[in-house]
């Protein structure tokens, strides 16, 4: 009879690596920044926006270099629907500041500068916690927030076809 067959744990023959293997670019990627922070408009309809900028040679996204300018309440929206529409866990957005909003501050309130680079580090680091999850990748919100100009709040949810 034949000899009982054993799990193989040899290691895996592997290619030694060249300096194109060392020195280009990673198989797969995506960075996402948030930058520039603006601050638009006088008295109540006054925001700020901040530019949101996308690489990546993922397959799935079909640009893959965007950039796209979006305000706090954009960032909203996506979190809404990802947690209306998706199986994932949503992480938290940077807070709203409400006491910041309060009439009669001695200071700029949400549109102090170190308040405004405070809140662009967290939604820098919200973005980029969506946009690596593997199934968020495939929601077609997740899609308009990162690659297009303007944002249809009548799309209809589902997820994207490569």
């Amino acid at each position: 009879m034949s000899e009982p067959t054993v799990a193989d744990t040899r290691r895996l023959n592997s290619k030694p690596q060249d300096l194109t293997d060392a020195y280009g670019p990673p198989s797969n990627f995506l960075e996402i920044d948030v930058y520039d922070p603006q601050t638009v408009g006088v008295g109540r309809t006054r925001y700020t926006t901040y530019e949101v900028r996308m690489r990546t040679n993922l397959p799935i996204f079909k640009l893959k270099d965007s950039c796209v300018r979006r305000r706090y309440s954009d960032f909203e929206w996506l979190k809404n629907e990802l947690e209306r529409d998706s199986k994932i866990v949503v992480p938290p957005l940077p807070g709203k500041a409400l006491k910041r909003l309060l009439p009669f501050r001695g200071d700029e309130g949400i549109f102090e500068e170190s308040f405004i680079e405070e809140r662009r580090v967290g939604l820098e680091q919200f973005i980029n916690r969506i946009a690596g999850h593997p199934l968020a990748q495939n929601e077609r919100c997740l899609h308009m927030f990162l690659q297009e100009e303007s944002i249809d709040r009548n799309y209809i949810p589902g997820k994207v076809r490569q």
